[in-house]
Order: structure tokens, then sequence, then C-alpha cells
């Protein structure tokens, strides 16, 4: 596993290591005391998987504290573009954006600290998202931002998604009053 840093305190993109051969892959997606000597988090409470059609765009969610969570995101078929504003007031990247490609080839994945929103764009149909989450899902802290919030300035790779409609009425950014 290879930790690299983002412009973002605390949010890591992970190369796995993979082992591949005729037979196919091989790599460990997890191991608590690799995370942990490299400083990381670990206590993991619930794992979220979700598939979706090409298009979809999920997000940008979050959960307020004191159930915020930290995540740990990868793909396990298909492709996305993972995408996380940072909502810590107290940080230089504070209203910033990060997004990387996740892939079921790159085997990429994506440690998010409390205190961002996520959201991602499917790139391909049958595509299945993973993640572990630090606190369990509460639904009277979970929260939204607008996806195309024209302050935030993501570009996501379309303008016409599949959204739901919670993610319709998102509010946006500079209505949202940041507890981090």
């Amino acid at each position: 596993m290879l930790l690299t840093p983002t412009p973002f305190s605390g949010l890591y993109l992970i190369k796995t290591r993979v082992f591949a051969d005729q037979r196919g892959y091989f790599f460990e997606a997890w191991n608590e005391k690799q995370w942990s000597d490299a400083g990381i988090p670990t206590a993991f409470v619930q794992d979220n998987q979700s598939g979706s059609v090409a298009n979809v765009v999920r997000g940008l969610h979050f959960q307020v504290p004191p159930h915020a969570q930290a995540k740990l995101v990868r793909v396990v078929r298909g492709a996305v573009l993972d995408v996380v504003v940072d909502l810590r007031k107290g940080e230089p990247t504070y209203g910033q954006h990060f997004s990387a490609e996740l892939s079921e080839t790159n085997h990429f994945m994506l440690y998010i600290p409390e205190g961002f929103a996520h959201g991602f764009r499917t790139l391909e149909d049958d595509t299945v998202f993973f993640y572990k989450c630090s606190r369990y899902y509460n639904r009277g802290s979970e929260r939204s931002i607008r996806w195309n919030d024209p302050e935030l300035g993501i570009d996501w790779g379309t303008d016409t998604p599949i959204l739901s409609e919670k993610d319709k009425e998102a509010m946006l950014f500079r209505d949202f009053d940041s507890p981090f």
C-alpha cells in the first residue's frame, strides 16, 4: 500500500500493491496494522456498497458531528470520478474540492477524513462502489450539498447526470454553516 498525500490535510489517495498473473489479480484491500502504523485512524464500524448505471451522481453527502464519518472508498467493478469538498473551516483548503478516478483496473482507494462532503459520478454501467465508515449512519445527521453548486466549480464531466430527488434538492455551499 502506498499512501499518497493530497493537497488536503488528512486526505490520502492509496495505491494498492496488486499481484497479477494469468489467473487474474490479488490485493490486500484492508490491513488494520498497516493503516495504524501509517498513522491513519482504523476504527471502521460499517461497510456500504452501491451499484449504479453509468452517469449517476451520488452526493455530495456527509454527516455532521457527533456522527461525522471518515471513509475509505474504492471501486469493485467499473469506474467513478470520486469527488470530495473540504468543509473544515480552519483549513486553507476549505471550500475547495479534490477529485480522482477510482476504478476496478487501477485499484486506487481514497481515505477521506471527517469534515469532507463526498460524492461520485459513475463512468461505466454496472459500477459497484464500496466504502468503509468510521461511524454508523445517522439519518438526523445526514446533509448534502448540491452536486453542481457554481461556487464549488466541480467538473463532473456531465451536465445531465442521473440524480436522486434528495441530491436535486440539496443545499448550496453558501447556505451551509460548517460545524467542522
